[in-house]
């Protein structure tokens, strides 16, 4: 009960203190607290996290650029996943306004997945063009539209040779892109150096503001008698 009762009164003090790190203490709580609510919500409605990922290379050019966030979905969710090939068939894709860099139509959903299951690498997000059903090595063949061969026939630093996906190692397919918006999470460790030592200067700013009016006025020096 004591522990309980300090930890309320610890609590307490921070909420109200007027001490300059309690109060940036209660903004960066603030801000984590906010960050934590959209990352959940984010969670419940893609079924996959990351949830969002910025692209980082040109390899889906014209279709999916440099600086482009993508919100993510578990791969079934909103419609089965489909492959280039099979959108051939139906004349379904996403992402496919624009040919490949062969000047080929492109079509299918774009998946992004952990090459050969490496979690240390960064997911690649291509499109999915066909589904093998080998001896073991089954999965999905990709492609960035703008790279000349498969990403099954490239080898990876720290991963070799790409093998074909499988679905363990999918971590979703693309939805929908907003542009520029992905350099945040790009440039986000500069980024959040930068908001720190905003509200630390904002802060120092406040209580140098407060500063000359909580110092009690001094005394009026009597004028001598001539």
């Amino acid at each position: 009960m004591g522990k309980r009762e300090e930890g309320s009164s610890m609590l307490s003090r921070l909420l109200k203190s007027d001490h300059p790190a309690a109060s940036f203490a209660r903004d960066l709580l603030w801000v984590v607290g906010v960050v934590g609510a959209i990352a959940l919500v984010l969670f419940l409605v893609s079924g996959t996290w990351p949830a969002v990922v910025a692209v980082e290379s040109e390899s889906m050019v014209p279709n999916m650029k440099v600086g482009d966030l993508v919100f993510v979905v578990e791969e079934n969710r909103f419609g089965d996943l489909l492959t280039h090939e099979e959108g051939i068939r139906t004349g379904s894709g996403r992402f496919n306004a624009y040919p490949a860099s062969d000047g080929r139509p492109v079509y299918g959903d774009v998946i992004i997945y952990r090459p050969n299951g490496v979690d240390s690498v960064h997911p690649i997000i291509h499109r999915a063009m066909a589904l093998t059903d080998g001896s073991g090595q089954g999965g999905y063949i990709t492609r960035g539209d703008n790279n000349p061969v498969v990403d099954q026939n490239t080898i990876l630093p720290g991963v070799g040779v790409i093998e074909p996906v499988r679905e363990e190692w999918i971590v979703g397919k693309a939805l929908f892109a907003v542009p520029l918006v992905g350099y945040l999470p790009l440039n986000i460790v500069p980024l959040a150096v930068v908001v720190l030592v905003i509200m630390i200067l904002h802060e120092a700013w406040l209580r140098m503001r407060e500063a000359p009016q909580d110092r009690p006025a001094g005394k009026k020096k009597k004028k001598p008698k001539s």
